[in-house]
């Protein structure tokens, strides 16, 4: 999306990788792609610390040393995302603390993530990249609550939709608030003037984001019918 709304020249090259170190890799480079594996480790070690602090898990706590160092350095590069996102993140662990059952409240925290990691840094574009950001952010954080539903009332976990769950038109509701979120996502997307894999941006937001609901759909569908017949 940064790459193609700024125009950013491709560098193409090939490199050996940890994962495939015998022969070297085609690779496609962008001013952007060291920006988004910086977002990526900020992100990660921030889930590394909840899985340490709400878990208890010695995989979180490795993970979180392991990336402290990274942490510091992207807290100087890139002060203002990383401020926003840590508030955003203590913020969410509140919220879930409390089982805030306020959708709008509670997923407006993983909107603000990626808000804040939307805009690099603040200009023309800004308005639009921060309204895709919280509005994407949104939907994805209630698409992962909606899938993990059942699983999260069997473990007596938190889950922001446990209370809505227990209305009649449940499904309806959850399929409306995520195309409502698609929707202004997309509406800022369009105004944006990016012409750069602009097809391929499209299909990703009117389309692929759509696939885990729809096999989420398919899979109650047929443990629905699977109880039914017996």
């Amino acid at each position: 999306l940064l790459s193609a709304l700024y125009e950013s020249e491709e560098q193409r090259t090939k490199v050996r990788c940890k994962v495939h170190p015998t022969r070297k890799r085609a690779i496609t480079k962008t001013d952007f792609t060291e920006y988004g594996a910086d977002m990526t480790i900020l992100l990660t070690y921030y889930h590394f610390l909840d899985d340490w602090r709400d878990e208890r898990r010695l995989l979180g706590a490795a993970g979180a040393r392991l990336l402290e160092k990274h942490h510091q350095d992207l807290k100087q590069q890139y002060p203002r995302q990383c401020r926003m996102v840590k508030k955003a993140v203590y913020g969410l662990r509140k919220a879930e603390k409390e089982n805030c059952q306020e959708l709008d409240r509670v997923a407006g925290y993983t909107g603000q993530i990626l808000r804040a990691i939307f805009v690099v840094e603040p200009d023309v574009w800004t308005k639009h990249l921060a309204a895709m950001g919280m509005t994407l952010g949104k939907f994805i954080y209630l698409m992962d609550a909606y899938e993990d539903l059942e699983k999260d009332l069997k473990k007596g976990c938190y889950n922001p939709l446990a209370q809505l769950s227990k209305e009649d038109d449940y499904e309806q509701t959850c399929e409306e608030m995520l195309e409502l979120l698609m929707a202004e996502v997309a509406a800022a997307f369009e105004k944006l003037p990016i012409l750069q894999n602009v097809e391929l941006l499209r299909n990703i937001i009117y389309a692929g984001v759509w696939v885990k609901h729809d096999f989420i759909r398919m899979k109650k569908a047929e443990e629905k019918e699977k109880h039914g017949s017996l």
